[in-house]
């Protein structure tokens, strides 16, 4: 059975940090491509960073300069490091683990919330 798990949502203040965790078993890490998506109320879910096997990284342009998604094989897990957090940041956000555009496994969600 696969499984993504992901921890380290909650309640932030504006220009603060947060760090997620996803940690993945049931696949063979190391060569999947990992992402993470957000969805919030009233919104589509947009794909926020995304990292490769072999490392290759990809955010989208509101959160560049601020997120950083980086990867441990060793530990099967995938972080997403969220800084200068901004209240339109505020999302359930998933893990996402795929071979393809169109295939792939989904964690069940955290909640981010970015509010003073």
């Amino acid at each position: 059975q696969v499984q993504l798990v992901e921890s380290g949502g909650g309640l932030v203040q504006p220009g603060g940090s947060l760090r997620l965790s996803c940690a993945a078993s049931g696949i063979i890490f190391s060569i999947y491509t990992m992402g993470w998506y957000r969805q919030a109320p009233g919104k589509q879910r947009e794909l926020v960073a995304s990292i490769t096997s072999l490392r290759n990284t990809n955010y989208v342009d509101s959160v560049k300069g601020r997120f950083t998604i980086f990867r441990d094989d060793a530990k099967n897990t995938v972080y997403l490091q969220m800084n200068s957090l901004k209240p339109d940041d505020t999302a359930v956000y998933y893990c996402h683990a795929g071979l393809s555009a169109t295939s792939g496994y989904w964690g069940q969600g955290t909640q981010v919330t970015v509010s003073s």
